[in-house]
């Protein structure tokens, strides 16, 4: 109330300006606002207002009612102290800030955004705004969308965590819903400069917005050249080829149905000339050629099937070869995709529920101003604790007290430095998920458990679930004051050990106030240093997650259908253990680690971790972009599971399947990996079915064991550099992990690549993720010279072939640079600060 009339009063100048101007307006229905403007068109509302020199929100509704909703994302604004002016143009209104100029088309109200020399940034698509009256989960609502115009030579980025391999999204369509691996967060950045900030919570389309669909059988040949589908056979032999055009299966996966090794073969001809997406939905192993060349190759876990996508270029009438192949290892679920070219190439956002459009345009033109002013709307990045900069050790799971102990005190023996343990699930009574109580017979003493860890120089990190069973007190808490959802508990879904569970709802301010009152006194007042707070998406259903499931299980909330808040559970349940710790310990920085997050996340000191990835080499190269995609989307802290979750058969001695060169490829693309988690915001360890501490790979003399150790102490010597951009990403909105377009925008050929970044304005980094790989094509941007970290010696800008031996990724430094080094310290804060 306060602020909004601090706005008023601080602009009275400008609105008094304007309010004359419209006073010899007769043509145009539009009306002056304390900070922008307000037109009727003929079937909705559109409101312009200026929330900065270089941020403008668009809005438009039915309803006026609309403009006054509040949002859970964008923090309540102070009032702008930008000077601004409204003129009347021949065509419309234009709004001038200090650097921007906005256009508003009176009879269209269509938005155009143009800097101060009149060069056009971007503009809405005439006629591209979409409000359609739609009914969804019982509610009365809207489908929104908006179209933008998008030159040929422009690449988009953001939108949060995609498992894709791709950084550059222009041409690729996008569901936006959140899952495991996959995380949403809706702002959208351009090549151009500028950055849309789309607030909706509720499922969301990026791109064309057709959705994918199979590939009709007319357009599919067998592999005698018949039309009608592709030659179908089992890779044993087993059983007799046929012709088929539906190319999918879907089993549940936990029920042992699952077909043969199967191939799909033949050839494919598309009816018009353009640039084809295709997609697969799979869990298992799959690969797919198409005109003789390898497009999708990965491997995934039974239980988390995911899709993988890519675009070619296609010439209608000409037939391309195509063959597809299946692993029955995990295989239960397979679809193939496609997406004909598409009429337009304008940047599209749709949302399934929207009681109106609402998003807000950011300017920089450096991308770096545009996170910037990102953070400026959904709140500043707070600082973490020094010490989760430094390894923390994890698996699934320690699983008693003692377990956990002994590798603390086995990192302390070898002086491997090391500062943060993990307690994963269970630590509880396997029918007490909820409770937050310690099993008494694997964990007798928590406090003298945790104390023991403390005393030891580290720090311990606890899983902890929005999930609870219905038998626990604390369920019967939360369901007394109606706080859980209910369609799992009327269904009695029971999870994957078998027992009915439910989430609370943390969209009501009540539900978190009591998660925090349960979790506090069992768990924080113990000693607990870090929250992990797991399948924030959530997890309501059985995995694999689905779409409808997430929305009809998740419903209603305290703020609306689950529809409606469909992606940003995550940023309210961050909120709720935040707001708690720094209430009960003010002094005190707080890290949470969550599987799911939002726009605004970054307030709450959390970081986001890509899921339950796979041990695979696939994976390793998708985490790249994963990681880039969160941190150009604001979001500043991203991590992962180094060495991947979850393996296939071969990477699994008890399995008896694992050769000597199973075994060396897992020692390898552990090494490699760790490399390039040492390089990320956070240096994590993680995973399920073997053991990940280094010394697990082998003995003190072994190439792997030598390499994470080589590059964990190279992690603690470059603590003053790390300690450093954490103070800018909190001090000057920096990113650490970026993309090479953010520090050389001029430089058109790092716009796409995909697997090389900068960690800070120094590193430039060039993961290994191939077996056996040990050299690898490397592009250094222009406008500097380069230094080989390794070695010393300089490197002109352009393409270069790096070495890559087995303890050593590529790894150069911009000319010019200073970076702070120290000691190399067992454990952060170990000991005198210098020398740097």
């Amino acid at each position: 109330m306060f602020k909004n009339e601090a706005r008023i009063l601080g602009l009275s100048c400008v609105v008094m300006s304007a309010f004359t101007l419209a006073a010899d307006t007769t043509a145009m229905r539009f009306e002056k606002t304390p900070d922008g403007i307000i037109l009727q068109m003929a079937e909705h509302l559109v409101r312009v207002q200026v929330w900065s020199d270089s941020i403008v929100r668009i809005q438009a509704a039915n309803s006026r009612d609309f403009f006054a909703h509040t949002s859970i994302d964008v923090l309540p604004q102070s009032p702008i102290s930008s000077h601004w002016t409204v003129v009347q143009t021949a065509s419309g209104m234009r709004i001038d800030t200090a650097r921007l100029e906005i256009y508003v088309d009176a009879k269209t109200g269509q938005v155009s955004f143009r800097d101060r020399q009149g060069k056009e940034i971007v503009s809405e698509v005439p006629g591209g705004r979409k409000l359609e009256k739609a009914s969804v989960a019982g509610e009365s609502t809207f489908h929104v969308a908006q179209r933008w115009t998008s030159s040929s030579d422009e690449c988009l980025y953001g939108l949060g965590q995609q498992q894709l391999g791709v950084l550059n999204l222009k041409g690729y369509d996008l569901d936006l819903w959140q899952h495991n691996t996959n995380v949403v967060v809706p702002f959208l950045l351009s090549s151009r400069g500028y950055g849309i900030l789309w607030d909706n919570t509720s499922f969301t389309r990026f791109g064309d917005l057709r959705p994918f669909e199979a590939v009709p059988a007319r357009n599919l040949l067998d592999a005698r050249g018949e039309v009608g589908g592709l030659t179908e056979e089992t890779l044993d032999g087993s059983e007799p080829s046929r012709t088929i055009a539906d190319l999918a299966f879907n089993f549940p996966w936990n029920q042992g149905k699952r077909p043969k090794n199967m191939r799909w073969t033949g050839s494919i001809e598309p009816p018009v000339s353009g640039e084809y997406q295709f997609q697969t939905y799979s869990n298992g192993g799959l690969k797919v050629w198409i005109d003789e060349k390898m497009v999708i190759d990965h491997w995934r876990q039974g239980w988390l099937a995911g899709d993988d996508q890519v675009k070619i270029d296609l010439q209608g009438g000409r037939r391309y070869p195509i063959k597809i192949e299946t692993d029955s290892e995990q295989q239960s679920i397979f679809e193939f995709r496609w997406k004909t070219p598409p009429a337009r190439d304008d940047t599209a956002l749709w949302s399934e529920v929207g009681d109106g459009e609402d998003y807000y345009f950011v300017y920089g033109p450096d991308l770096d101003q545009v996170v910037g002013g990102y953070r400026q709307l959904t709140g500043k990045a707070t600082m973490l604790p020094a010490w989760a900069f430094g390894l923390w050790q994890s698996r699934q799971r320690y699983e008693t007290a003692q377990q956990s102990l002994d590798v603390v005190n086995e990192f302390r023996r070898r002086q491997i430095p090391f500062d943060n343990i993990v307690q994963d699930w269970q630590y509880w009574r396997p029918d007490a998920w909820g409770s937050h109580e310690f099993d008494p017979a694997r964990f007798p003493d928590p406090e003298a458990w945790i104390k023991a860890i403390h005393d030891q120089h580290s720090h311990l990190m606890i899983s902890v679930w929005g999930k609870f069973y219905p038998s626990t007190d604390n369920a019967k808490q939360m369901q007394a004051r109606g706080y859980l959802y209910q369609p799992n508990l009327q269904e009695n879904i029971k999870d994957w050990i078998g027992y009915p569970y439910t989430f609370y709802d943390a969209f009501n301010s009540g539900a978190r106030e009591l998660f925090w009152e349960q979790i506090n006194p069992r768990l924080f007042q113990k000693g607990i240093d870090a929250w992990w707070m797991d399948a924030t998406e959530p997890d309501l259903l059985p995995s694999p997650p689905n779409l409808e499931g997430q929305r009809t299980h998740m419903n209603p909330t305290a703020m609306g259908s689950g529809a409606r808040m469909l992606n940003a559970y995550a940023l309210l349940n961050s909120q709720g253990v935040y707001h708690g710790q720094r209430q009960a310990r003010p002094d005190q920085r707080v890290f949470i680690l969550t599987r799911s997050g939002f726009a605004g996340q970054q307030r709450y000191s959390t970081a986001t971790w890509s899921g339950d990835i796979t041990s695979t080499w696939t994976a390793l190269a998708k985490q790249i972009t994963a990681g880039l995609g969160m941190s150009i989307s604001g979001i500043p802290y991203w991590t992962m599971d180094a060495g991947g979750y979850t393996m296939p058969r071969r990477f699994v001695p008890q399995q008896g399947e694992n050769t000597a060169l199973d075994e060396e490829e897992w020692r390898e693309l552990n090494a490699r990996w760790f490399e390039f988690a040492t390089f990320c915001p956070l240096l994590r360890v993680h995973g399920e079915l073997r053991p990940r501490e280094m010394w697990t790979l082998g003995d003190e003399n072994s190439a792997a064991y030598q390499a994470e150790l080589k590059f964990d102490r190279l992690r603690y010597a470059m603590f003053p550099y790390l300690y450093s951009l954490a103070g800018a990403v909190t001090r000057r909105d920096a990113t650490i992990m970026r993309p090479l377009i953010m520090s050389f925008p001029q430089d058109r050929g790092s716009y796409s690549v995909t697997d090389e970044y900068m960690f800070g304005p120094a590193f430039l980094i060039a993961p290994i993720t191939h077996f056996e790989e040990r050299s690898r094509a490397v592009y250094l941007p222009a406008a500097s010279l380069w230094y080989d970290f390794w070695t010393g010696k300089s490197a002109l800008p352009g393409l270069t072939n790096a070495p890559a031996p087995y303890d050593a990724i590529p790894v150069f430094v911009r000319a010019g640079s200073i970076v702070p080094f120290g000691p190399v310290v067992q454990y952060l804060g170990g000991r005198a600060k210098d020398p740097i």
